[in-house]
């Protein structure tokens, strides 16, 4: 098994074992809208006042939870080298209700609460429940005077919520990543790239294929470059989960396609959403909420730039989140509007991938982790795997390996044991024959040598 993410690689091992068991859904079986939390995930509490704040474990998992209004801290205890991640993914429980400018922020803030950095999750005119994820990170920069000592920093994170919206709390996923060192600091740009390809790509010519969706970004279904149609259609209220990779020099495009119903032609506006977040979780563009009246309808994420390192000093939050490679994941959500009009079974959703370009080499010293596409990675994506499925395979195959060398081992062990007994009843001296009353006791058994 290749070395990245050992940590990680030995949780989702172990929670591969017990997911049937523990599925870690945010609501009732059967619920489309069911998030399945990373089972590997440990419990942590927010605290309300920064002084009583748990710490942080980079590579890490966490389920937390908020009320709202809440604010709640988290610690981390950084170097003065170090580039860290935190994101929050904050799933509504059940069908609560939300309204416009419901969400979260996420700031990462030095022991005087100076802000290092922030971004808000919220709904907009899509106005109905589904896990919305934002990130927030101490950087460290050249020419930077702000959040760059090392020592303790806090996580802040602050929900939003109206008073018509549910007073139930909202469920937490949290993962702290650090990012790699650069091979060579000083050689990398510092400023962002002014011009790069911004033209769609053409479609794929080639017939759809079946692919199912994961329930959340820990069973994610890898995809690559074609049209993908997922199986039994997006249910009202379900949210699907894809994960794709992309590599240093690349650039991902993505469209969602919903087809016609025969059910009704009633117009519902904003029902379909379709978000891209990166490898650390963090938000990078979310597409035109889709209205639809029965009839077949499409949207696709604005055009973004190639993966780049120096990407991260754009201004625009979208361009910025394109700052390293790794897997990047697609989400779709259904309204539960839609139940009402088109009834509660599945409108056929297509999506269609274009990964572009050509793959860099990587500005990071040593396995870059997260931050990194494999031949795996895009194998598992070829295959429509996810991190689970992969890490189960990759383990069946390390038995199946091991079971065949233990046997091999065995098979010569026991050759090599024959041969040798053999070769003693070759080479053993034979016993001269002895008189039976030559100094011994008649009736004795005869001498052996």
């Amino acid at each position: 098994m290749r070395q990245r993410n050992r940590g990680r690689v030995a949780r989702a091992a172990v929670a591969a074992m017990c997911a049937a068991a523990l599925p870690g859904q945010a609501y009732a079986a059967g619920e489309p809208a069911a998030y399945t939390f990373d089972p590997g995930a440990r419990k942590i509490d927010g605290a309300e006042a920064s002084t009583d704040a748990s710490a942080l474990t980079p590579g890490s998992v966490y389920r937390s939870s908020i009320k709202p209004g809440q604010k709640l801290y988290y610690r981390l205890n950084l170097d003065a080298k170090t580039n860290g991640y935190v994101s929050a993914v904050a799933v509504p429980r059940g069908d609560g209700q939300v309204a416009y400018g419901d969400g979260i922020t996420v700031s990462v803030r030095d022991s005087t609460d100076l802000q290092c950095s922030s971004e808000d999750a919220r709904f907009e005119s899509a106005e109905f429940p589904r896990p919305i994820a934002a990130y927030a990170y101490r950087t460290v920069q050249k020419d930077s005077s702000t959040c760059q000592e090392a020592g303790t920093y806090n996580v802040l994170i602050e929900r939003e919520s109206k008073e018509t919206s549910a007073s139930d709390e909202w469920d937490l996923e949290l993962r702290y990543e650090s990012e790699p060192q650069l091979k060579s600091a000083g050689s990398m740009p510092t400023e962002a790239p002014e011009n790069w390809p911004s033209a769609s790509p053409t479609p794929p010519t080639t017939a759809p294929k079946k692919r199912s969706g994961g329930t959340s970004y820990y069973d994610a279904t890898g995809l690559d470059t074609g049209e993908w149609k997922q199986e039994g259609g997006i249910k009202p209220g379900q949210t699907l989960f894809y994960r794709v990779p992309v590599d240093w020099g690349q650039q991902v495009f993505a469209t969602a396609s919903l087809s016609n119903s025969n059910a009704s032609d009633e117009y519902i506006g904003s029902v379909l959403a379709l978000s891209l977040d990166n490898p650390a979780h963090g938000h990078v563009d979310s597409a035109t909420p889709l209205s639809y009246s029965g009839k077949p309808t499409s949207v696709s994420l604005d055009p973004l730039p190639p993966v780049a390192y120096e990407n991260r000093y754009d201004s625009n939050s979208s361009v910025s989140a394109m700052r390293f490679a790794g897997w990047y994941y697609l989400s779709v959500t259904l309204s539960p509007a839609m139940a009402k009009a088109y009834g509660k079974g599945g409108i056929p959703l297509t999506l269609t991938v274009k990964v572009e370009g050509e793959a860099g080499q990587s500005p990071y010293a040593g396995d870059a982790g997260a931050f990194s596409v494999t031949q795996d990675d895009r194998d598992d994506a070829r295959d429509g795997k996810s991190a689970q499925q992969a890490v189960k395979s990759g383990r069946m195959a390390m038995v199946g390996v091991a079971g065949i060398g233990t046997g091999s081992v065995l098979v010569l062990g026991l050759g090599v044991w024959t041969l040798l007994a053999r070769r003693r009843a070759v080479t053993a001296p034979v016993a001269p024959a002895v008189p039976a009353d030559a100094g011994q006791p008649y009736g004795s058994p005869p001498r052996t040598w």
